[in-house]
């Protein structure tokens, strides 16, 4: 471009501007269609349309009288509908080459990323699977139970099975369903009914539109109950837990909510909740919101995750 006056410098601003804006066009509109919606054509035929439109701006902004008599153009053939196309093609692979390149290495980045959390989940779920603690209190409620309640033992037996299992078996998974989870959580409540339902109020309920035909990542959700459970039973005056649970249209809505007694000795490390975020974070990326609200007397976890079909 010749730059022969003040003019052409604010008209050639102007130029650059346009084409600055169709490139803009595509990457925030149209580029969306290619990584999220997984549509290369429809991509293709869009930004061949865009390029074509702006390419048409173009040319007829440089028909315009105020443009001509500014000189911009050093030769007259740089005014042809020809050379506006290539200008719009030439600007939108220049800034978009870089910005899909690092697209490019962040989703790489992230599939890393979520292996090396995947691998370590699986050597901290093998370290915990037979945590003496945990069955300490497992096997102790179900000798209280037993010695007073005998007729229910073998039900508890079964839960404790249950819960055993399918830590086992989602161990190795990425993803399961969520007839699974939903299966393995109301096993551990009715678990923690037994333990400590006769002073403490707990509440669960679920319900899922349709069918189960949705995956989630295992043991995720566990994470928020168990939490609600650790502090909202720990104290002798009235306590409750209220677990809810609901699945509409693929989005799943995790409602916990439990008392805070006045005084405490649980301690918190709160690394099970930092990993679980950071597993959110990891795996569902943007498609998820967490609310975590503490008035020191309620302690609310409201969880949505949009929610994938199962396949297989």
């Amino acid at each position: 471009m010749l730059i022969s006056s003040f003019t052409s410098i604010l008209m050639g601003v102007f130029f650059y501007c346009i084409l600055y804006m169709h490139a803009q066009f595509n990457r925030f509109f149209l580029l969306p269609i290619l990584f999220k919606s997984n549509k290369p054509f429809t991509y293709l035929v869009l930004t061949l349309f865009g390029v074509f439109v702006f390419s048409v701006l173009l040319y007829e902004i440089t028909m315009m009288d105020m443009f001509a008599k500014c000189h911009l153009y050093q030769n007259s053939h740089q005014r042809s509908y020809a050379y506006q196309l290539a200008s719009v093609l030439g600007t939108l692979v220049c800034i978009l080459s870089p910005i899909i390149v690092f697209k490019f290495y962040r989703i790489h980045r992230k599939q890393t990323d979520a292996a090396l959390l995947f691998n370590q989940m699986q050597l901290n779920s093998l370290r915990g699977q037979l945590n003496p603690h945990f069955l300490f209190n497992t096997f102790n409620t179900l000798y209280g139970i037993s010695l007073e309640f005998p007729d229910r033992t073998p039900d508890l037996i079964m839960k404790v099975s249950q819960l055993m299992r399918y830590q086992l078996e989602s161990n190795a998974k990425q993803f399961v369903s969520l007839e699974d989870e939903l299966e393995f959580i109301n096993s551990y409540v009715q678990l923690e009914k037994e333990r400590v339902g006769y002073r403490c109020e707990i509440t669960f309920e679920n319900t899922v539109d349709k069918d189960y035909t949705y995956k989630i990542s295992p043991m995720l959700l566990i994470a928020f109950i168990e939490n609600a459970f650790k502090h909202g039973t720990c104290a002798i005056e009235k306590c409750f837990v209220k677990i809810n649970i609901t699945v509409e249209n693929g989005l799943l809505h995790l409602h916990a909510e439990n008392s805070i007694p006045k005084k405490t000795d649980v301690i918190s490390t709160k690394i099970g909740l930092k990993n679980t975020i950071e597993r959110l974070n990891l795996i569902y990326g943007k498609d998820y919101k967490l609310d975590i609200q503490d008035d020191k007397q309620t302690y609310v976890v409201d969880l949505e995750i949009q929610l994938k079909k199962f396949v297989g």
